[in-house]
């Protein structure tokens, strides 16, 4: 197993205030990964500038080997992202939608990569609706499609199950890990919601303030906090970092 992706580092200010502060992380291939951490952590400027939505104060990225930084666009093309606080374009329909990212990620087959997110995320009712027009657990199933559709190595998700109901959002978690273990990709999930951390990941990154303050396997964590939850271990590893 290689390493996909890496920081060295990394640092991001936003004038006097320091977001991520000297961020030292690696994801092996074909692995799924948490990032954990409350508000303010951290999380959502590691993903940006993980992203090239955000370029660094310092430190460096290096995903498929290559620098990111330099070599973001090459990268970009094997790598994709979902968020429900993250809007697709309003005024477009869903259709619309997933056939300009497919052509962004300059797929050949664009018709036929649309159809079969469609039957995938089960978007076939509304698929000639605007995006404005749908509830948020819908955009959020469209979101997910759009990051599918370019079959990525490297998926970068936050809080990809936020507003779907619990059915849908056990069958997202199932899909995840049939995904990851078919295609051999690499995951890095953002998530609150613990048990979902605890059904798809098998190594964990916990932020706080910034800073990487724990990281392990979460069979480690649990041994390591004398616990069997990873809510417990979130509570631990919070309560004994100042």
């Amino acid at each position: 197993m290689g390493t996909i992706l890496e920081t060295s580092s990394l640092i991001k200010d936003f004038g006097s205030i320091r977001a991520v502060n000297g961020l030292n992380i690696s994801l092996q291939s074909a692995s799924i990964t948490g990032l954990l951490g409350g508000n303010g952590a951290g999380k959502t400027t590691t993903l940006s500038m993980l992203l090239g939505l955000l370029l660094p104060s310092s430190g460096t990225i290096k995903i498929f080997g290559g620098d990111f930084v330099k070599n973001r666009y090459s990268a970009l093309r094997k790598l994709n992202f979902s968020s429900p606080y993250v809007d697709l374009p309003q005024r477009l329909t869903v259709r619309e939608n997933l056939t300009v990212y497919a052509k962004l990620y300059g797929l050949k087959n664009i018709e036929s990569a649309v159809d079969e997110m469609t039957e995938t995320f089960r978007l076939n009712d509304y698929l000639d609706r605007r995006l404005k027009k749908l509830s948020a657990g819908q955009k959020t199933r469209v979101s997910l499609a759009k990051a599918l559709i370019n079959r990525p190595e490297l998926l970068l998700l936050d809080e990809p199950t936020a507003s779907l109901d619990p059915e849908t959002a056990a069958w997202v978690r199932k899909f995840l890990i049939n995904y990851q273990n078919e295609n051999q990709g690499t995951i890095l999930l953002a998530s609150h919601d613990m048990q979902e951390v605890e059904q798809l990941c098998g190594n964990v990154l916990l932020m706080k303030q910034g800073e990487l303050v724990e990281q392990g396997s979460i069979k480690d964590l649990y041994k390591k906090y004398a616990c069997n939850s990873m809510k417990d271990v979130f509570f631990n590893v919070n309560s004994s970092v100042k």
